[in-house]
């Protein structure tokens, strides 16, 4: 197994949160429904919380993950 330096991990979890800001910005997709886009927004609102709330972050710019969580 390789293990992955702390930087690499905070990259990988940065990417990962970037993941959820890009869909919640991209909006509702034409073919989902209402409920079902709300249960995305909460999930993936719910993860941007979560990893805000983490303390290894650097120099990761966080604004984004700010303002698609809704903080």
């Amino acid at each position: 197994m390789i293990e992955l330096t702390e930087q690499e991990q905070i990259a990988k979890h940065y990417s990962a949160a970037m993941d959820s800001v890009n869909l919640i910005n991209a909006g509702q997709p034409e073919d989902m429904t209402d409920a079902d886009w709300a249960d995305t927004l909460k999930r993936n609102r719910d993860h941007l919380a979560l990893m805000l709330e983490k303390t290894y972050w650097t120099t990761e710019d966080l604004t984004p993950l700010q303002q698609a969580a809704g903080a």
